[in-house]
């Protein structure tokens, strides 16, 4: 299973929310570019980049840090946050990210998603935030009717082939994230889901592994406060999400 480690940008700083609200936003690094490069220094292949700016404004702020983050190391970069145009995917795309998440426009707008799939194919994710098995929309500010699993079934109708999968209700609390509802998910559409929200244990991850080696298609999970709090070190982080107990390794689920 992959794992993300998670940069969440606020005016250029790293920073992570409160259940998504930007009031309850804490400054974890002034240096975005520095964290990217402690996570690869780290073992990270993968890192994943939110443009808070972007997801409640619209307004893309932090394109100079992504940039910079970008140029200053080999991860394979994932950028989520307000990207609501195909001229915005390919702003991004150009700046050197592996693959955007496209959110918001997912639900309001499913012909532009089909759109950058036919031309961006796997380049292009969408992101789904659900609180009780709904949708948010708008920076999770916004709920609406629909429910997490229909919208991506309508997203891989379209041509998606991945989403990340948040639940608010987890999002920066460091309860565990909700793996009942990411199995549900990924069982009932066949897409590959990556895991966002709650992870605050290495048996969070070793549990969302053990999920996977069952051949259910959790590609990977995304933790961010958990690393910056110290609950866990990115070296352990990658050691839980690459737990085989066929390799005789002891899994207590304790830690």
């Amino acid at each position: 299973m992959l794992l993300f480690p998670a940069i969440d940008l606020k005016e250029g700083k790293a920073v992570r929310l409160l259940q998504g609200r930007m009031e309850d936003a804490t400054v974890y690094a002034d240096n975005p570019v520095e964290v990217a490069q402690d996570f690869e220094n780290q073992g990270a292949t993968h890192l994943h980049v939110v443009d808070l700016n972007g997801a409640f404004t619209g307004k893309p702020v932090n394109d100079e840090t992504i940039r910079k983050i970008v140029g200053s190391v080999s991860l394979k970069i994932q950028v989520g946050g307000g990207i609501r145009t195909m001229e915005r995917i390919k702003e991004l795309l150009d700046l050197g990210v592996e693959r955007v998440i496209l959110g918001t426009i997912a639900f309001q707008d499913p012909d532009l998603v089909a759109e950058a799939a036919r031309r961006y194919g796997e380049r292009i994710v969408v992101g789904i935030d659900a609180l009780g098995g709904w949708v948010a929309v708008q920076g999770w500010a916004e709920a609406t009717e629909m429910l997490a699993i229909d919208l991506a079934l309508a997203m891989k109708d379209v041509g998606i082939k991945r989403v990340v999968f948040t639940d608010i209700a987890r999002d920066g609390m460091l309860q565990g994230p909700n793996i009942e509802s990411t199995v549900h998910l990924a069982q009932g559409t066949g897409l590959a889901v990556i895991a966002s929200g709650g992870i605050s244990t290495l048996a969070d991850l070793r549990h969302l592994q053990l999920e996977s080696l069952k051949g259910i298609s959790i590609e990977g999970a995304i933790t961010g406060k958990a690393l910056y709090s110290g609950a866990f070190t990115l070296s352990e982080a990658l050691a839980a999400a690459h737990f085989n107990p066929s390799g005789g390794e002891n899994w207590n689920g304790g830690e």
